[in-house]
């Protein structure tokens, strides 16, 4: 199969029949002169070394290495084979508890970090068989579909953090179900689904998922990690997570409720500690499935073609280096000194076109990132963005995209880092201006005001002229002060007790006024005082009209920016 990397470039070949129309007219031009001094047979004697054919000959070689130029800029790949190859294996959903009580010590170096080299250690062993991954809290979503790009699996699994879901909780039967339906179609294969958490649900239901997952064929096999006695949650700042009373929260291993769902869901029950036993046991128990054929879309990669493309536009431009417009001696030095230079150019414009060939190979997997971002399937973005920056981890295109797919999956955290990277290594003031824009959204959807304000800021020092994202500060601006005048944004007061907690404002404002006439006149001179006071009265009155004009227009959207 043959294609062309960059297609774009071959638009250029349309200066061809351009240049091949100037080269005719300027053919014309010359006749017409040329009769002007005499009759055409008798000049053509007169000149017995001008060429007739020769210089047209010459022309159309450099017309084809100009072609042959352009078509390497495309970047012609061939080789390419799509083939479904088939293997003996099983398929594996694992489902990743990622709840704040993973986060306890009791296993070195923590839960949840304990659960990842598990899983790490887990794709290590397979070689046949496909493997996806679901986090879940409160909430649940697949972060990798069923596959067997185990690459692409371990990148997945390096960025998983408590952050990524901001409903706490711990789901079990949601994540259950979801596990059951992202399973391939085909048949006559072991399935398996391997639950990791510390056993903590709070939703119930679990069982009858496990049921489910039981009679449509799976196996149900739950990793209970962490101590039975409890364990304390830290906080991220050197202490511990309270409770609303004040008391220390303590997060115990819950394993009557893990060995009831791994019985009802036809698997077993595993203890995780602080030993390998555990690896080695689910190990075995994976090995004792139904091992099908799996059926795999297996594409090799292109390979780059411009080397032949090179190796002819040399070979055109030496044979026309040879060719001589006229048999003159000193005509011919002449051109052979010529044609040298031009060749000598030509090669290092040629050189310079294949180093940046494979400057951008990494812009492959960020349009197919685009292509799959733009068909909402953002978890298979996420890893072609993350396959861009494997091979250019300073593109601030493929981490501003990353960004956008993780904002997508609600991975806010994440996103804001990918964000500030992306705004760290762009160049382009409005590119810069976008992935802070993105950032003060994320900041004001989470009602932090402070460092939406900052985000938007940032934003319009690169673009000034965007009124979208001055609308956004206008109004996390005026966010903020309702949120300081109710004692940091309680929204379950009632409107009277606003009222009556702005009177009680008011009057000890007024207060204060009384208190500062009272007081000796040495500390402020009474001129001092009416310009204080006529400054405040201009900034209000400037405050209000800005603010009346931002809400002029109340279908404004906010909007997240992508490239």
């Amino acid at each position: 199969m043959f294609r062309f990397e960059n297609p774009i470039y071959l638009w250029l070949l349309l200066i061809i029949p351009l240049l091949a129309l100037i080269r005719f007219w300027g053919w014309r031009q010359r006749r017409r002169k040329l009769r002007k001094f005499g009759d055409p047979a008798l000049l053509k004697e007169l000149m017995p070394d001008v060429s007739k054919y020769r210089p047209t000959v010459k022309f159309w070689l450099l017309q084809a290495a100009l072609a042959l130029l352009i078509v390497m800029l495309a970047r012609p790949q061939m080789g390419t084979k799509i083939s479904r190859e088939k293997r003996n294996g099983i398929e594996t959903i694992i489902c990743l508890d990622i709840s704040n009580s993973m986060l306890a010590q009791d296993v070195v170096p923590s839960r949840l970090q304990k659960s990842k080299m598990l899983v790490e250690n887990l794709v290590d062993h397979f070689t046949n068989d496909k493997i996806g991954l679901i986090v879940f809290a409160g909430d649940a979503f697949v972060q990798l579909p069923i596959t067997s790009d185990y690459v692409s699996a371990k990148m997945f699994l390096q960025s998983i953090d408590p952050s990524l879901i901001d409903m706490q909780g711990t789901d079990i039967a949601r994540a259950l179900s979801m596990a059951t339906n992202s399973f391939t179609q085909q048949e006559k294969i072991g399935r398996a689904i391997i639950l990791i958490t510390d056993g903590e649900d709070h939703e119930g239901g679990a069982l009858e998922a496990a049921q489910a997952a039981k009679k449509s064929g799976m196996n149900v096999f739950i990793l209970g990690v962490g101590d039975t006695k409890g364990s304390p949650i830290p906080d991220g700042q050197g202490g511990y997570m309270h409770d609303a009373q004040g008391n220390v929260v303590m997060t115990a291993l819950n394993e009557d409720m893990c060995q009831q769902v791994a019985q009802a869901g036809s698997g077993k029950y595993i203890h995780v500690d602080n030993t390998s036993d555990a690896q080695e046991k689910l190990n075995d128990e994976l090995v004792r499935l139904q091992k099908g054929e799996t059926d795999s879309v297996v594409y090799s990669e292109y390979d780059e073609q411009f080397q032949a493309f090179g190796i002819l536009v040399l070979l055109l431009l030496i044979i026309e280096t040879l060719i001589l417009e006229s048999k003159n001696p000193l005509t011919r030095k002449f051109s052979l000194f010529g044609k040298k230079t031009k060749t000598a150019a030509m090669i290092i414009v040629m050189l310079c076109c294949s180093l940046t060939s494979f400057a951008q190979a990494d812009r492959q997997h960020i349009r197919q990132g685009n292509k799959l971002y733009h068909q909402e399937e953002y978890a298979k973005a996420e890893v072609e963005y993350k396959k861009a920056l494997s091979a250019n981890s300073r593109n601030p295109q493929a981490l501003y995209n990353l960004g956008c797919a993780m904002m997508m999956q609600q991975k806010d955290s994440a996103a804001i880092v990918q964000f500030e990277n992306a705004g760290k290594l762009q160049t382009s003031k409005k590119r810069k201006s976008m992935a802070y824009h993105n950032i003060g959204w994320i900041c004001q959807r989470h009602q932090m005001y402070a460092e939406a304000i900052e985000a938007y800021k940032e934003s319009l020092r690169n673009n000034p002229t965007d009124n979208e994202t001055r609308y956004n500060l206008a109004l996390c601006q005026r966010q903020q002060k309702q949120q300081q005048q109710n004692g940091g944004g309680n929204d379950n007061k009632d409107n009277k007790d606003k009222d009556q907690k702005d009177k009680k404002d008011q009057q000890k404002q007024d207060q204060q006024k009384q208190e500062q006439k009272r007081q000796p006149q040495e500390q402020m001179s009474k001129e001092n005082a009416e310009q204080l006071l006529n400054a405040a009265v201009q900034e209000e009155k400037a405050t209000q009209q800005r603010m009346k004009k931002a809400m002029q227009h109340p279908n404004r959207r906010q909007l997240q920016k992508n490239w």
